[in-house]
């Protein structure tokens, strides 16, 4: 499927040796050789909130992007394993080291400690659902500061419009919501559950957890509450537990959807969401206009998602007892089979 981005990607093509933002080193070609550009060095640290298959994803295309652009990078990379507090100390790492070019911070508590200590370098955010709302950068245009990066909030994802089409709308009047407390970008997407559920009359519950070890509890705390399906959204926590996700709706008949189609082969029933490899090249194309091009990342303005795709898992969906309409399977990627 061809992606498409909103995003106006035009900025001046600054010299490298004015950017005074990067330390990137460039290497000139030997008198008689055939090319005349000059190669480009970097050291890249990369930066992840936790290791799960989307944020994976990202790095993997970025790196591709970067590649493929003939840029000559080494990597950093650090993993803050979930915990707010290492995302401040991988940030402090990168802050006192000058070696590095330009970091990554890739999910929305990576991205905020990095925003916070590092000022003197690019620093490119991904897998962010709103960079604004979580004062990563202050608006969707250019940001006139170090940071630029992609979003994943996906307005087309209608997660709630996916459920009622796979479950119909006379058996869905409850949607429970688990979501970690400390991530801004999971209450941002149950609001948005919650006004795409207005006018529909399905209630909307939402059960914060402090950490995964609450998520048992919440689980049991949405059957309790009688919810007919759980939804979870991009929430890091959650997706690095979907099995268990999985197994307990599997367990009580009550079917899970996701916004991360990369959990709808670990058993989740479907996702309408976006390509994550995809995100990652278009953070790495950034990338590349800053180490190669010399462009100011304060020039970019953020790029947002806003195409989709349908995958569904029908085996699954069956171990949930739910027989998904053909209809509905016509216009999906089918994965589990």
């Amino acid at each position: 499927m061809k992606r498409q981005f909103v995003a106006l990607l035009a900025a001046s093509a600054l010299a490298l040796g004015a950017c005074s933002s990067t330390s990137t080193n460039t290497t000139q070609p030997s008198a008689g050789t055939e090319s005349s550009e000059a190669k480009v060095t970097a050291k890249i640290a990369i930066t992840k909130f936790l290791a799960h298959p989307s944020l994976d994803l990202i790095a993997d295309g970025f790196k591709e992007a970067v590649a493929e652009a003939g840029i000559d990078a080494t990597y950093v990379e650090d993993d803050a394993q979930s915990e707010v507090a290492n995302t401040t100390t991988i940030a402090a790492k990168y802050a006192s080291d000058s070696s590095i070019d330009l970091i990554l911070a890739i999910a929305t508590p990576s991205a905020q400690a990095v925003v916070n200590a590092v000022t003197d370098r690019p620093v490119l955010y991904a897998g962010v659902t709103d960079p604004v709302a979580a004062s990563i950068v202050p608006s969707w245009e250019a940001s006139g500061t170090n940071v630029t990066g992609t979003s994943d909030l996906n307005p087309e994802g209608k997660p709630l419009g996916l459920i009622l089409e796979a479950m119909g709308t006379d058996k869905v009047k409850k949607v429970g919501f688990p979501y970690t407390l400390s991530e801004k970008n999971s209450e941002i997407q149950l609001q948005a559950l919650k006004d795409e559920a207005e006018g529909t009359g399905v209630e909307i519950i939402g059960v914060g957890v402090s950490n995964a070890s609450e998520l048992t509890q919440a689980l049991s705390s949405l059957k309790d509450k009688g919810v007919d399906a759980i939804h979870v959204g991009t929430d890091n926590t959650i997706v690095s537990a979907i099995e268990q996700v999985v197994s307990f709706g599997q367990e009580n008949k009550i079917p899970v959807f996701t916004l991360d189609t990369n959990s709808v082969e670990q058993g989740s029933v479907a996702a309408r969401g976006i390509d994550y490899q995809m995100l990652g090249v278009h953070t790495g194309e950034m990338a590349v206009q800053i180490l190669k091009d010399g462009t100011d990342p304060g020039t970019i303005p953020q790029l947002q998602v806003t195409d989709t795709e349908i995958v569904a898992n029908p085996t699954a969906a069956k171990k949930y007892g739910l027989e998904l309409p053909e209809a509905f399977l016509a216009d999906a990627k089918i994965v589990g089979e």
